[in-house]
Formats: C-alpha cells, sequence, structure tokens
C-alpha cells in the first residue's frame, strides 16, 4: 500500500527517544524548552510555546487573545475541523468564507464581505481571522493583515500545513509562513502525517511576549510560579485562571528536536516530487483532464492536491487508485456541509468552496515517498484517465 502521507523516523529519532526514556524527565523537564529554543529559532520568531496537538496550539492562540463567547472567528470554508473548533471550545461564534476555487485559499473578497457584515450587524469584544495556509501554499497574509487592521480584527495564521513555506513578492521580498511577520500568532502542528513530527503536538508562535506568558500560562491550568512567594518557596505556585493540561512530553519534544532539524531536506524532497508530478501531468494524456498546483519554491509541499475537470472522476479516481494499492484523500470537506455546523449557512453562499471541494484529491506526497512508488502512481493515475 502507497500512503498518500507518512511520518519519516529515523535512526537518530529513535536515539533522541531513548535518551529521553533513560533520563529522571518524561514530561515537564528541560527538553520542552529546547525545543521551543530550536522552534523560534527555525521560525526567526520571539515566542514559541509547544503544546499537545495542533488543535491545543490554535486555542492557546485565540484564548491569549481574549476570545470567549462574545467573540466572533472567521474561518475559512476549506479547512480541517480544528482551525474552527478551538473557537467553538472558547464559546465564540464561528462565521466561514469562501475560498478561491482553484487552490482552497481564502478569498480575500469573500473575507472583506464577512467583515464588513460583522462590523455593521453583530457586537464583540474580540474579532479573529484565522487564515489557513492549505497544502503547504501560505495565505496572503500580507493583504489579510491590511483587511484585518481596517475592520479591527486579530490575526492568527494556522500555519500547520506550511512550516518553512513562503510567497515571494515582485521585489523579490519573502513573506515566510509562521514568521508571524503579518500576524498576532500562527500555529505549527506535529501530527505524524505533518513536516515535523512528535506523534501529536503543535505550538503557538508569537513575537508578542505577553501572549507567550499567557499561553504558557493556560498550557498548564493557568497555574503561574512567577508570584513574590515563589522566590523564596520554590514549591509555590498559584491559578490565576482557568486553564487546561496541554503539556508536551519531553519524549515528543527531542524527537520534534531531531525533526525541525530536517525541516529544509523534507521540503526539499518534497519538491522534487512535485516538479517529477509537474512534469510528468504535462505529458499529453493528462492535459485538459487534471489541473495541478502551480509548482514554485516556497510552497511546502504538505500535500499535492490535483484537480479533475470533470468533478465525476475524483470519487472514481479514489476507488480505482486503491484498488491499485494507492490511498488518496480529500482535504477537505467543507466545514458548512458537516452536520455540526448545518442549518447555519447555505452550500450556494460558498460558489468557490463548492468547486473546489468537488474536483480535488490528495495523491501521495511524503518524503519516504520512492521514486518506483511515484511512478507506481503516475501509471495508475494515467490508467484511469486513459
Amino acid at each position: 500500500m502507497i500512503p498518500y502521507s507518512k511520518q519519516s523516523i529515523k535512526d537518530v529519532d529513535l536515539e533522541a527517544v531513548s535518551e529521553v526514556l533513560k533520563s529522571p524527565w518524561l514530561t515537564q523537564g528541560p527538553k520542552v524548552s529546547e525545543f521551543e529554543k530550536h522552534l523560534s529559532e527555525t521560525f526567526q520568531v520571539k515566542e514559541a510555546v509547544a503544546c499537545s496537538s495542533g488543535t491545543a496550539a490554535l486555542q492557546l492562540a485565540y484564548a491569549s487573545l481574549g476570545v470567549n463567547s462574545d467573540s466572533i472567528g472567521i474561518v475559512p470554508s476549506v479547512t480541517f475541523a480544528a482551525t474552527a473548533n478551538a473557537f467553538r471550545y472558547l464559546g465564540a461564534k464561528v462565521l466561514f468564507c469562501d475560498v478561491n476555487p482553484d487552490d482552497g485559499i481564502i478569498s480575500l473578497s469573500s473575507l472583506e464581505e464577512m467583515l464588513i457584515h460583522v462590523r455593521k450587524n453583530c457586537k464583540l469584544n474580540i474579532g479573529v481571522i484565522s487564515a489557513v495556509s492549505l497544502a503547504g501554499k501560505p495565505a496572503p497574509l500580507a493583504k489579510i493583515n491590511e483587511l484585518a487592521k481596517k475592520y479591527d480584527f486579530s490575526l492568527v495564521e494556522d500555519a500547520s500545513h506550511s512550516p518553512g513555506a513562503y510567497l515571494e513578492s515582485d521585489n523579490g521580498q519573502k513573506t515566510y509562513s509562521a514568521s508571524c511577520e503579518w500576524t498576532d500568532a500562527a500555529t505549527v502542528s506535529f501530527h505524524p502525517v505533518k513536516h515535523i513530527c512528535c506523534g501529536e503536538g503543535g505550538v503557538m508562535l508569537t513575537n508578542c511576549p505577553e501572549l507567550s506568558k499567557r499561553a504558557e500560562r493556560l498550557r498548564s491550568h493557568g497555574i503561574t510560579r512567577d508570584t513574590d512567594q515563589s522566590k523564596d518557596r520554590p514549591w509555590y505556585y498559584e491559578q490565576v485562571e482557568l486553564g487546561w493540561n496541554f503539556r508536551l512530553t519531553d519524549i515528543q519534544a527531542a524527537l520534534g528536536i531531531e525533526q525541525v532539524k530536517r525541516l529544509d531536506s523534507s521540503i526539499h524532497k518534497r519538491h522534487s516530487i512535485a516538479q517529477k508530478y509537474d512534469s510528468a501531468f504535462a505529458e499529453s494524456e493528462f492535459c485538459g483532464k487534471i489541473d495541478c498546483p502551480l509548482l514554485h519554491l516556497g510552497h511546502a509541499w504538505h500535500l499535492y492536491v490535483i484537480r479533475f475537470r470533470q468533478s465525476a472522476h475524483r470519487d472514481q479516481a479514489y476507488h480505482f487508485l486503491k484498488e491499485r494499492g494507492i490511498t488518496t484523500q480529500v482535504h477537505y470537506i467543507p466545514l458548512y456541509r458537516h452536520p455540526y455546523h448545518a442549518g447555519h449557512h447555505k452550500k450556494e453562499d460558498f460558489p468557490g468552496a463548492e468547486s473546489y471541494f468537488s474536483s480535488c484529491l490528495s495523491i501521495p506526497m511524503h518524503p519516504a515517498l520512492t521514486s518506483a512508488e511515484q511512478e507506481e502512481v503516475i501509471k495508475a493515475l494515467g490508467d484511469f484517465l486513459h
């Protein structure tokens, strides 16, 4: 079976985890802060707060910004459930905006329409846009930042798919995903299929020390040791607000340290795979039948998403490839189509999302994909389209 994605575990990872298992600290030890230092240096941000999942990272980011039941979160309609769920855990209302039909990235025009609607019709204490950088392609963060400032919203980037990715302007200036150059915070996931694998885990990144300090406190039940009494009594602590147990273990952090060291090489390998797909799909047997993602150097290639010109072919191809031992996936079913959100949104309001969803299929893309396996994927897809 050729999976659409999988983790990459090497001997150095096993050795790092084994070393922690032999140490006195399995959790709440020195490896977490060491991992956070690696992360802040890698993403060139001031603060990194590692936690138990990418979802937890989103919840910490939203909560640190003050999101509560009087808040509104705006989320692109094509994303994983967690982007919206983390708002709902805090009691906030969630509104969806449309996406571009060609890449599933948040639509700037739809976003501004939603922001105008909120400002005219809603009372809120905090508004937050959660911009998703999908499949490895960064969202247009600079332009979203302009809209966020114009309508007095905070901005968080869900960069779970795009660590190491960047957009390049006409003058050659690069804007990196997860750098927090244009956002209040960014989050990255360490799920096994992501670029950096910790088993489970995530991080909230920010250049704001106040947000970081609050996220650190909320990560561990809302408890702080930063008190006057703690200076003379190191065992002393106080719970100052209601938080959660979102801590990352030292075992996971040790794995993450080794994984983040290989981020650049992982992206390089993924880019080579994307180039091979791009060349193969330019052949006549594929032309006019599928569309491929735009190949550019700044893409992190978490996913390689093809889109079928005939939407009926998407599900047919899924089953055909599965019979050939090749697993694929759809990223994602638009959030408004899920029963939990049913009744609040109509699919007719999201033509971009409907177009993207009806045609998209993620084919195998991960650093461990061999050349022979990729050739098998290309051949099987060609056989289907023949």
